[in-house]
């Protein structure tokens, strides 16, 4: 047995399913030998698209991702995908092979590269130390971290072990390891700080809970929790769904907040961040932060609390842990807090973004993307994951499409690069097959991974495409634009997008008024045999609100 087929079967034994990639030489072995112990191997037309299917499979699953690719430039293609990956502590497994022989053309320092990005460097050392070498690798990405797994080539081939006393051996040592990993991730935090959290809910008013990409496992918790003290409930972008059912979800805090959202949210007495980093995005800058507001922040990473700005009291430890452990501190019945009949009134009337009236911005063959999205979501069936690109368009869907869970919702938007929203929108849908996916880009972004739609293609994901297309990048048509820049750089002439949807093998349709997508209800009604792009031609001389918000930043 060689190292390679070796640790391929180890990671197999692990756990991993699923593998995104670009197979080349130099991971060719590996890779296959996961497929012959059971994994599904997801081939992408670049890597950077397989490293953010991998991505978007991990957040989607709640499983360990994987994305094998060649030594050299195979690495160096990913590495968009690894970084969004490694800031939103996405925990992934890349296998990439490594050529060590300086003067080989495809040497480059893969350790520096991942550590430049913020991933995790691991090499499988030698023939004697594989096992252990690719059970820790993965142990340390199920802990929430993005981790590069180097398979020198010359170590590759070396032989692990011959016989069936050798694979007696490895698969006794990997069946402790596969229980070594199953233990619970759950971090306790310290009990002084359990109380004063409790103490600070039991004496509010207003509370408000912004939950996270670190709270998407703690709904049940915080969702009792809230009950006690009367809290309202929103997310950050990437946990949008969490608290969908409730009636007191207020849906998305910060730039994409509707109004009566970010005024509930501001004028809380006591705000707590579970999971939540509480970064400008969140907070819009924090101006939803009330002045006299008391801040708490719940994360089990150390380096967290505080980062983004200061807190009264931050609480190191598992978010649902730590919700279960202030519920249990409680003293006395639920209180009311923010919760009164008038309020529950108003937020059921006027808190979802499609309730707040707008002048249509519509006309010489382009649609509001307003009514666009809206009718999207009054069409499409509500089990759907959705997954968005970076881009002026990117809040319509993330507020008018409407979904039914934490799982809902794909928002790779860390790096804030664009081009991942396709490759994302695949490995939402390998993640979640029993949905409708839908992908939600720019005409920028769609035009930049286009190749994947060969993917989605293959693969016969019925996938719904939305491309909302302003022909131009549009964030910096309307950041320079009002300042009286040229624009030439950022604007380009027409391109029939639904041609080269066709091409691919899509159905597809082109959209400029409300009545072209009776086009989506007929493919919705059909066998959906093939994927549908709609190509809306979206108008509004208005720059997006929350790029005003985005650009404060800058």
């Amino acid at each position: 047995m060689s190292v390679a087929t070796l640790v391929g079967r180890v990671l197999a034994e692990l756990g991993v399913e699923t593998v995104f990639g670009v197979v080349g030489s130099g991971n060719f072995h590996v890779t296959n030998a996961l497929v012959a112990h059971g994994a599904r191997f997801v081939a992408a037309r670049h890597e950077g698209g397989a490293a953010t299917m991998a991505d978007a499979y991990a957040r989607m699953s709640g499983r360990v991702g994987v994305v094998s690719v060649h030594q050299g430039p195979g690495l160096t293609n990913a590495m968009t995908g690894i970084t969004e990956a490694a800031k939103s502590r996405t925990p992934l497994i890349v296998l990439a092979g490594e050529a060590t022989e300086a003067r080989s053309n495809f040497h480059i320092d893969q350790d520096a590269m991942a550590r430049a990005v913020g991933a995790i460097p691991f090499r499988i050392r030698s023939a004697t130390t594989a096992v252990e070498d690719a059970v820790e690798a993965f142990r340390t990405a199920r802990a929430g971290a993005t981790v590069l797994l180097n398979l020198p080539l010359n170590v590759q081939n070396e032989i692990a072990g011959r016989g069936e006393m050798w694979n007696e051996v490895w698969r006794l040592v990997v069946e402790s390891a596969r229980a070594a990993a199953s233990v619970t991730l759950e971090r306790p935090a310290p009990e002084a700080d359990v109380v004063r959290l409790a103490r600070l809910l039991s004496g509010a008013e207003r509370p408000v809970f912004v939950a996270g990409r670190g709270a998407r496992h703690a709904r049940s918790e915080l969702l009792a929790l809230a009950d006690r003290v009367g809290a309202l409930l929103a997310t950050s972008a990437v946990a949008k769904g969490l608290f969908r059912g409730s009636p007191w979800d207020l849906d998305i805090s910060g730039g994409f907040a509707s109004p009566l959202a970010a005024e509930l949210i501001s004028g809380a007495d006591v705000l707590v961040g579970w999971g939540c980093a509480l970064n400008m995005w969140t907070t819009r800058h924090g101006r939803l932060i009330g002045e006299h507001t008391r801040v708490v922040q719940v994360d089990v990473d150390p380096a967290a609390i505080g980062a983004h700005r200061p807190v009264e009291l931050g609480v190191v430890g598992d978010t649902a842990w730590v919700a279960r452990a202030a519920e249990a501190a409680l003293d006395g019945p639920p209180a009311q807090g923010y919760r009164t009949p008038g309020l529950a009134t108003r937020l059921a009337e006027g808190v979802r973004w499609r309730s707040v009236p707008y002048k249509e911005e519509a006309g010489e063959g382009r649609i509001d993307p307003r009514t666009l999205t809206i009718a999207l979501d009054d069409l499409l069936p509500p089990a759907r994951v959705v997954a968005t690109d970076s881009g002026n368009f990117m809040g319509y869907p993330a507020m008018f499409l409407d979904v039914p869970d934490e799982r809902g919702f794909c928002f790779t938007q860390a790096f804030q690069s664009i081009g991942l929203g396709l490759a994302s929108a695949i490995g939402a849908a390998v993640a979640l097959p029993d949905r409708l996916p839908v992908a939600a880009l720019g005409d920028g972004g769609a035009l930049m991974g286009i190749s994947e739609l060969e993917t989605v293609v293959r693969l016969g994901l019925p996938m719904v495409i939305v491309v909302y297309d302003d022909e131009a990048y549009g964030a910096e048509v309307h950041h320079f634009g009002p300042s009286g820049h040229p624009l030439d750089t950022v604007t380009f002439p027409a391109v029939d997008l639904a041609a080269i949807a066709r091409g691919y093998g899509c159905a597809a349709v082109t959209v400029r008024e409300r009545a072209d997508l009776g086009a989506v209800a007929s493919w919705l009604a059909g066998p959906r045999d093939r994927p549908l792009l709609v190509h809306a031609k979206v108008g509004g001389e208005r720059g997006s609100w929350w790029l005003e918000e985005a650009f404060r930043g800058h």
